[in-house]
């Protein structure tokens, strides 16, 4: 089969790989219809990735169709139309059964497509492991696109402002308007905020988070921008960049006694955190990292009733075969690209 292979930063080739099999009895396999690139490929693509592991098959954005399936698993069957939560666990633990697969006590928790330990989704098929666990059916109305965002994007925001309690009136800034960015403006919109500012240094995300009703703030110049249009600094700041930058910018740009929440993802061990200011604040700092089935209970009925729109933030399509040239767009951010979906088909 066809899949994205890293072989080492901005070395990304589409080729021919061994056809994924079940591992065990209870493991599946899917023919994707649809896979993405998420911000996170990019630290890989960069050379920051997650292992030093090179040769494998990234990414961890995909749905499709069940087309193999092991003796022991139970909730799924050939032809079933499914999509892949990014994160991964076992299916015996009581963390991973309630969802929260992140706290997997059996060490059997991960991702696909950071290492070579499990291959990525950016492929014509995919192995998963666990599978009654790691899959989840698609309503027969959901789209693919939109069922594409919440295997990592819709979850990861979500979860960010689900646990900064975003309550009805409060106001809320978001840094960083990439997809989980987007997402995180619907969520805080959702939850009830009175207003919502939307921060990012590229015009074009700036104009598309001001399409869903917030308002742009060029982060150049955001607390005299913020303060000049509320009076205030924002209740709650959502921060999906992961930057040591950015995750300084949030902490300084809320107001006393509010809350920072960051699902970015930061793999510097040496983050100066700038505590005193933190505490001179009285803030309430949450940092998350997200277990899609946990998440996607509440995000679904949402998605179905069209509350949320996941499929408005895909800009550009593109097949498996242009994996190169997709990376490339995706990181260069240029050309209005916030989202890049690739069809395995073409």
């Amino acid at each position: 089969m066809k899949a994205i292979v890293y072989h080492g930063p901005h070395d990304v080739r589409t080729e021919e790989v061994a056809d994924p099999t079940p591992r065990d009895s209870d493991a599946a396999v899917v023919k994707v219809a649809l896979c993405g690139i998420c911000g996170s490929d990019l630290h890989i693509y960069d050379g920051h990735g997650f292992s030093k592991d090179v040769g494998f098959c990234v990414g961890h954005e995909a749905v499709g169709e069940v087309v193999e399936v092991g003796s022991q698993v139970r909730s799924y069957a050939v032809g079933d139309r499914v999509l892949l939560p990014a994160s991964v666990g076992c299916n015996s633990c009581a963390p991973c059964r309630r969802g929260v697969v992140f706290l997997c006590e059996n060490g059997r928790t991960g991702c696909y497509g950071v290492s070579g330990s499990l291959q990525g989704s950016q492929a014509e098929a995919v192995a998963v492991p666990f599978a009654d666990a790691n899959l989840l059916r698609i309503p027969h109305d959901m789209s693919d696109d939109a069922a594409l965002l919440l295997t990592d994007n819709a979850p990861t925001a979500w979860i960010g402002a689900r646990r900064a309690r975003i309550s009805p009136g409060q106001s809320v800034a978001v840094i960083g308007l990439g997809p989980v960015g987007l997402f995180s403006v619907m969520a805080a919109q959702v939850m009830g905020a009175a207003r919502v500012y939307g921060i990012d240094l590229v015009e074009s995300r700036r104009e598309l988070a001001a399409s869903l009703g917030a308002i742009p703030v060029d982060p150049a110049d955001a607390t005299n921008t913020i303060m000049s249009h509320a009076g205030a600094l924002p209740d709650v700041v959502l921060e999906a960049v992961g930057l040591d930058q950015t995750i300084t910018s949030a902490i300084n740009l809320v107001r006393p006694g509010g809350c920072v929440s960051v699902v970015g993802v930061n793999q510097n061990m040496d983050f100066s955190f700038p505590m005193l200011a933190a505490q001179i604040k009285n803030l309430e700092f949450i940092i998350s990292l997200c277990s899609v089935q946990y998440e996607l209970p509440a995000l679904m009925p949402l998605v179905t009733s069209g509350r949320l729109d996941p499929a408005m933030v895909i800009t550009h399509r593109m097949e498996l075969t242009e994996g190169a040239d997709a990376y490339a767009l995706f990181a260069s951010r240029d050309h209005g690209v916030t989202k890049v979906v690739l069809d395995p088909s073409r």
